[in-house]
């Protein structure tokens, strides 16, 4: 027979928290039981109403704080802890860089026995607000109006917004013009429920150097009713608008775009830059949302990199080519592989663009593409990494390590696979140097770092 729980469900408990958990719910024990509950943090004490058990730990809903952390603010957001889009709103930024720097040191240690690793103190911005470059927002139906905003905490619920405190103003103003042109054309939003209805998503993207903006409609079927007033209306309102899109997603899904999209209006692509690096984006291109910090997070993978010009570097997921542009300036060549032939499509765009020749992109996995490009004598000094959140393939890891470059370079968006992938290449023959965290995403709890890796000689 197994032990029950000390507390029972309903029942109001005190707890004192010790920690955050990896989406921002504070972590607390009452005997020994872990408890998570949102909206109270490190060092505080509250009275609490359990509502959910299980064997080894419990859920609970905050009722009062007895004791407050001095690191507590006021989200200045009225939907924050009812929109899932940020999760620490209520923290001080000293304290959401704080908690990223311990989330990676304790991923590294808990995850991979990497204690030994000195991970840096987070970097920052100036200003942690209004950063998304892209805002993209289901519809819906609420008492026969069309709504758009976000969804509500694990659930499909929309919560209605107007302005997000994260997103680009500009880009909140395009979505309640949409919003007012449908309105008034009458256009039926989608149901989820029912598959039915015209307009599912309003996506608006904007080029945060150029100031250029593109519109795309994701609508459930081929028929746009009244496409012409939003050509006419929404490009008279935002002169900057150089593009407007329309998306077709015909399935029962949760993704938000389809496989079609077609141009209404304008250009097929904005442009953005990073440092002096220039990049043409598509309606449904891989794009970092957070430029401002992306050029903090590349420049720190440029320096690890350690590039002279004359240097061989494999990017071992290149996406539209954003990391190997940039290494490309320093390096002598740079070899860029990535599984989506569109992105590689891009990423040749982006090289021509930037009238940069030293660069070769190649579509196909990493794994099979590099052992190849091996045997025709291409070997690398650095590799540099970018992997989706869960991380390198094995069979990726085994070919790095059997290839053995001078460095490595890892850029993760998750510390837990970062752990993971970090044991597996020191085990096979390399040492970490540092792990520097940068705060990609504030108010959240996402942290993307950047690893340096050297060959260990023996």
């Amino acid at each position: 027979m197994t032990d029950a729980p000390p507390v029972q469900k309903n029942e109001t408990v005190e707890v004192t928290f010790t920690d955050l958990s990896h989406d921002g719910s504070g972590v607390g024990k009452v005997k020994g039981y872990t408890l998570f509950v949102p909206d109270v943090l490190p060092g505080e004490t509250a009275e609490v109403k359990v509502i959910k058990l299980k064997k080894a730990y419990g859920f609970g809903k905050k009722l009062e704080i007895l004791k407050q952390s001095p690191e507590r603010v006021d989200p200045p957001c009225e939907i924050f802890g009812r929109c899932g889009g940020c999760q620490i709103q209520h923290l001080s930024y000293k304290g959401q860089l704080d908690f990223k720097q311990k989330q990676v040191r304790e991923a590294l240690s808990r995850i991979g026995g990497l204690d030994h690793i000195d991970v840096l103190s987070v970097l920052g911005m100036d200003e942690p607000w209004n950063y998304r470059n892209k805002a993209q927002v289901p519809v819906a139906s609420r008492n026969g109006e069309l709504i758009a905003g976000f969804y509500q905490k694990r659930s499909h619920h929309i919560i209605e917004m107007d302005h997000c405190l994260i997103q680009d103003s500009t880009n909140d103003e395009v979505i309640q013009e949409v919003k007012r042109i449908a309105k008034d054309c009458g256009i039926e939003p989608y149901d989820e429920e029912r598959h039915r209805g015209t307009l599912r998503h309003i996506v608006v993207r904007v080029g945060r150097v150029s100031g250029e903006l593109m519109v795309i409609l994701v609508t459930r079927g081929q028929d746009l009713p009244f496409r012409k007033r939003f050509i006419q209306e929404l490009p008279k309102k935002f002169p900057q608008i150089k593009s407007i899109a329309q998306n077709i997603n015909t399935r029962r899904t949760n993704t938000i775009f389809g496989e079609e999209t077609r141009i209404l209006w304008g250009r097929e692509v904005i442009y953005d830059q990073i440092g002096d690096v220039k990049f043409a984006i598509s309606a449904r291109s891989f794009y970092q949302v957070n430029p401002e910090q992306t050029k903090v997070l590349y420049d720190k993978a440029l320096e690890y990199a350690g590039l002279t010009g004359e240097e061989t570097v494999i990017d071992a997921y290149c996406g539209i080519g954003t990391i190997s542009l940039f290494l490309a300036q320093k390096a002598g060549h740079v070899y860029g592989v990535e599984i989506v032939p569109e992105a590689i499509e891009d990423a040749k765009a982006n090289a021509a663009l930037n009238k940069l020749s030293n660069v070769t992109f190649e579509v196909g996995k990493s794994e099979d593409v590099i052992p190849a490009w091996a045997e025709k004598g291409i070997k690398p000094d650095v590799i540099v990494v970018d992997p989706p959140r869960k991380g390198c393939d094995q069979a990726l890891l085994d070919t790095i390590i059997d290839m053995k470059p001078k460095r490595m370079v890892y850029v993760s968006c998750n510390p837990a696979t970062l752990a993971r992938d970090l044991r597996i290449l020191e085990d096979g023959g390399f040492k970490t140097e540092a792990v520097q965290p940068v705060d990609m995403f504030p108010q959240t709890t996402h942290v993307e770092c950047v690893a340096l890796m050297s060959r260990v000689e023996k």
